[in-house]
């Protein structure tokens, strides 16, 4: 990129938006495509799905299932983030990345919970990090005042390498998955669409860093 297209007030919102998008297609789309609807995975069925693999489930396969929870988390702070940047984006779609994030942390509620399964060891830290999250989202006119430049894109690179533990215990589990299909199986599109996501959220919060720093030693 040329040093003239990465002062364009347009790009780090643009970057945000896309990498955004790729996360909600990757949270939502398929980890693993089957013809039989009832045999496809999405990522959002992972934290729950990963629990009834034999391997795991016995311990054979050491995987953690909170860290299929890392693309939502992403995917609602990065909503979060982008709804109180500074750079010039349109108020609605700021109001609207707030609004998102709201359903994005709702989404990692376990299927028919009460406040009580909410509150057990299994659930525990699931629970507070929706709260966390929820709490974060009413903060955001705090978030668009105390929250530096800089410091906004050393959190989009953060949320990138946040997902890291999802794709490496879904390639942890990959092998397990293909015994009980019985056949090789490759990756949806939904790991290729975090992969773009991770890609744009560390290419946003290096732009925003570079940005941040030119304006501070503007005869460096």
């Amino acid at each position: 990129m040329s040093t003239r297209l990465l002062q364009q007030p347009w790009l780090v919102p643009s970057l945000a938006i896309a990498a955004l998008t790729a996360l909600a297609l990757a949270y939502w789309g398929r980890w693993i495509a089957h013809p039989v609807a009832g045999l496809n995975i999405l990522g959002v069925d992972l934290p729950e799905y990963v629990k009834f693999v034999p391997e795991v489930r016995y311990g054979v396969i050491p995987v953690q299932r909170l860290g299929f929870l890392g693309p939502p988390v992403a995917l609602s702070l990065g909503l979060i983030l982008l709804a109180s940047m500074r750079a010039s984006l349109p108020r609605s779609l700021r109001l609207l990345a707030g609004v998102l994030a709201g359903p994005v942390a709702l989404s990692m509620l376990p299927p028919a919970w009460t406040p009580g399964v909410l509150m057990t060891a299994e659930f525990r830290t699931q629970t507070l990090l929706i709260m966390a999250l929820l709490l974060a989202i009413f903060l955001i006119p705090l978030w668009r005042l105390v929250l530096p430049d800089w410091a906004r894109g050393v959190l989009f690179i953060l949320l990138a390498l946040l997902n890291i533990p999802a794709l490496r215990a879904f390639y942890a589990i990959l092998p397990a998955l293909e015994t009980l299909y019985h056949h090789a199986l490759r990756p949806g599109p939904g790991v290729f669409f975090l992969g773009v996501g991770m890609g744009l959220m560390m290419l946003t919060g290096l732009i925003m860093i570079w940005s941040f720093w030119r304006r501070g030693f503007p005869h460096s």
